[in-house]
Formats: structure tokens, C-alpha cells, sequence
């Protein structure tokens, strides 16, 4: 399978199975997409071309085909097999929130639950149950998740101090990341999070309209202010990795404004991801919606594409795609692991698949605080790879996105193997975006 597509005034082809990625003229990629057509060189496009050039470029073509590296078959895939190996956990240490965002899945905090704190007890346990299901896997990662993490701070210290205690014991290491609405950070949390934090998410829209309209506090006030305050003086103390995670809704779906706004602020490490809700909310992003949306990208990519040549560079998040290094055929073939390898854990101690299953009794796998879980359920999500989902296979973008996330596909598609469609369309967009980026930038 070979996908073409222009991008940054290039052209590039991208051979699926082979990985490899090309910059060409417009001669070889119309050569490419009529590749297994019959085509009269005489005609059309290929009327501007003279014999001897079409000539060349077919025979560049055909020595590529036969290196391997173009129009290369789907090799044979590894079966998906369960080992019981659970290498990260989402803590969501607080079912509490002092935000209520109109477009939070998690109700308000809450998971349509209880709002409640996690107890020292339950973190514990939660920790002694990642180290016994890690096997002799020695890096182990830990996200502090919410509600609102810093509700629980005190928690959270003491979880981070527990698991530093024992990971030279039990010859592990621990890497922990947290995400906050930074109306709370304070300098004493920001020195922690430089002491402890791998990695650090801020949760900011971009401009202020756009976070006050849906990003308010339980009174409903604007929260913008404080956190934009927060985060700024986060960035100027931060040692190690961190990222500004926006959402785009309908609101905005010139988010590319909002990306760049917070460049401006001077923030180098950014993402916005688009919301996924029902159709019926105001905020959904509609399947009419698309074509702005992609229009959008590139309009980012373009000004991203010039920003990083000067003093306003800066990672989005989703334009980071290493061509040249990617992952493992594994990892290419199930994505996050959500449900095998990655598991989340309630205030409670009842253990989900992942944050977004939480408080979904179909969907719990067991509690930390009662030693029980099942692993039906973990079999069948490890099972869930590129290899189930016919959509998928066809798709030239699969070994980027690896079959996306399987709780959008749960929740919105009722079936773990069907692909949420409107978020493929987006997903497509931004990697050839990225492979773009990635492949120009390689060629200074």
C-alpha cells in the first residue's frame, strides 16, 4: 500500500508496510498513483513529460519496488498473545474537581459518582499491585490523574515517597506524571513536580474567551486568570518535560489560533486535541465539520513549520512523529495498551481499563484493596490490535495510530473493534502533517 499526499509544497509518498517515506516531483507521484493502471503516457498530466523523462522515473520506481522499500507486501504479523504484564497505571487520586468544564467526560470530576478523595491506603495498594503485575519489567510509569490531583496533594506526595522507598528493593524504577488544572499550583507544588514529576500536563484551552467559555469554576467564574498566572510561572521554574494540553470544540475550530497564542506566551511545549462527545452537545465537533478542521491543520503546520526556525520553536504534540525511529511492530500494532499493559485505578481501588472506563461497573477488572482481578477482559483488549479491525487494515495511517483509542470506540461505536470514524479523519490529517515536518527538517 502506498499513500501520496501533498504537504509544506511537497509532495511525499509514504510506503505503508515498508515504513519508508519520499519527497518527489509531481512526475513520479502521478507514476505512483496510476502504478497498477493503465495509462496512456500521451495524455493528461503525463502529456508535459517528455519519453525519456517518464522512462526515468518508472525505472527509479522499479528499483525501489525491487529493494523492498515501495509497494512492499504486508509482512506476517506476530499473533496477539496476553502475558499479565502491566507496565503503567492511572492513579485518579481525586474524583473532585474545583472545575466544572462543560466538555469534561469525567462528569465534573466525579465519574457520575461519588466525589471522594483516594485514601493513602488505597494509593499503596495500588503501587504494591503494579510491582507484582510488572513482572521483571524494571521501568514502571505512574500517571496522577483526576478530577483534580491537587485536591489530593498530600496523597500524592506520600504515594511518590512509598514507591521511591521500595523501587531499589523490588528493582524497579518509577516514572511519574501528573495532570492539573494549575489553579492550585503553588512555588512549593512546582519544586515537587521538579523533584518527582517525569512529566508534567497543564490543562489550558488557549486564548481567554476560549478557555472562560468552558473551562469556568463550580461557581462559574472563568478560571483562565489563574491558571494562565500558574502555568507561566510553572514554565519559568520547570526542570524536565511538560505540555500545555488544550481542547478544541466547536467553539473554536480555529484552534490554530489557540495553539499559537500559547506559543506566544511562550510556551514550547503544546497540544490541543479535539473534543469527542455526542452528537447532541454543543460543543461536538460534527462530521460537516472535517473539512475546516483539516483546512486548519494546515494552516498550523505551515506557521509551525517557519516557528521552528526561529526563536518562537516550539513541539505540537501532534506533529512529533519520528519516521526514522519508530516503535516496535508491538507497540505499532495495539497502541496505548489500555486494558493489558495500562490499567487505571479508582478512589476506591476498583481497577478500569483505563481513566475513561472509570465508574463503569461493565468494564471493572477487580480492586486493589480486595486482591481480585479478572483477567477476562485484559485477554480481550490485548487481543484488540490492528489485525481484528478490517477498517483499520486498509487504512495506509494504521501503524501511526494503531487502531486509536479503544474507549472512543467502545463509547461511541459499541464494538472495541470498530474505529471512531470522525476522529480517523483527523488523525490522518495530522500525521501526514507530521511526516511532512519530520521529513523536511531531516533533510538539512
Amino acid at each position: 500500500m502506498i499513500h501520496t499526499f501533498d504537504c509544506l509544497g511537497h509532495s511525499f509518498l509514504l510506503d505503508v508496510e515498508s515504513g519508508s517515506v519520499f519527497i518527489v516531483d509531481s512526475l513520479t507521484k502521478a507514476l505512483v498513483e496510476n502504478l497498477n493502471s493503465p495509462v496512456d503516457y500521451s495524455r493528461g498530466e503525463f502529456s508535459r513529460y517528455t519519453t525519456e523523462e517518464i522512462e526515468e522515473a518508472k525505472s527509479e520506481l522499479d528499483e525501489l519496488i525491487k529493494e523492498g522499500v515501495l509497494d512492499s507486501a504486508e509482512p506476517e504479523h506476530k499473533k496477539a498473545e496476553y502475558n499479565g504484564v502491566i507496565k503503567a497505571m492511572c492513579l485518579n487520586i481525586s474524583h473532585m474537581c474545583n472545575l466544572r468544564c462543560e466538555y469534561c467526560f469525567a462528569d465534573g470530576g466525579s465519574y457520575s459518582g461519588k466525589m471522594m478523595n483516594m485514601s493513602y491506603e488505597v494509593a499503596k495498594k495500588a503501587i504494591d499491585f503494579l510491582i507484582e503485575k510488572s513482572g521483571h519489567r524494571r521501568n514502571l510509569e505512574v500517571d496522577f490523574f483526576g478530577g483534580e490531583p491537587l485536591l489530593n496533594l498530600d496523597v500524592v506526595k506520600q504515594t511518590v515517597a512509598y514507591a521511591r522507598s521500595i523501587e531499589k528493593e523490588k528493582n524497579k524504577n518509577f516514572r511519574f506524571t501528573i495532570t492539573t488544572n494549575a489553579v492550585l499550583l503553588d512555588d512549593e507544588t512546582i519544586d515537587f513536580f521538579n523533584e518527582e514529576m517525569y512529566n508534567v500536563v497543564l490543562s489550558i484551552d488557549g486564548r481567554k474567551e476560549v478557555h472562560n467559555c468552558v473551562r469556568k469554576t463550580a461557581t462559574g467564574e472563568g478560571s483562565y486568570d489563574l491558571a494562565m498566572q500558574n502555568a507561566l510561572k510553572f514554565k519559568q521554574k520547570r526542570v524536565g518535560q511538560y505540555y500545555i494540553r488544550g481542547t478544541y470544540t466547536a467553539l473554536n475550530k480555529d484552534f490554530s489560533k489557540d495553539v499559537l497564542y500559547l506559543n506566544d506566551c511562550g510556551f514550547d511545549q503544546i497540544s490541543i486535541e479535539p473534543v469527542v462527545l455526542p452528537d447532541t452537545h454543543r460543543l461536538a465537533l460534527k462530521k460537516s465539520d472535517i473539512p475546516e478542521l483539516i483546512a486548519e491543520y494546515e494552516t498550523l503546520v505551515k506557521e509551525y513549520f517557519e516557528r521552528r526556525k526561529t526563536d518562537k520553536w516550539f513541539n505540537f504534540f501532534h506533529f512529533m512523529i519520528d519516521v526514522y525511529h519508530g516503535p516496535c511492530e508491538t507497540k505499532r500494532l495495539v497502541g496505548c495498551g489500555a486494558g493489558n499493559e495500562y490499567v487505571a485505578v479508582a478512589p476506591n481501588g476498583d481497577i478500569f481499563p483505563c481513566h475513561q472506563f472509570d465508574g463503569d461497573g461493565n468494564y471493572k477488572l477487580g480492586n486493589v484493596l480486595e486482591g481480585t482481578f479478572d483477567t477476562t477482559l485484559p485477554e480481550h483488549f490485548a487481543k484488540n490490535n490492528l489485525l481484528c479491525k478490517e477498517d483499520c487494515r486498509k487504512c495506509w495511517a494504521k501503524y501511526y495510530c494503531s487502531g486509536g483509542c479503544a474507549a472512543n470506540a467502545i463509547h461511541y461505536c459499541g464494538d472495541i473493534n470498530k474505529p471512531y470514524k470522525m476522529t480517523c479523519e483527523l488523525m490522518r490529517k495530522r500525521i501526514e502533517c507530521a511526516i511532512a515536518v519530520n521529513s523536511l527538517e531531516n533533510l538539512k
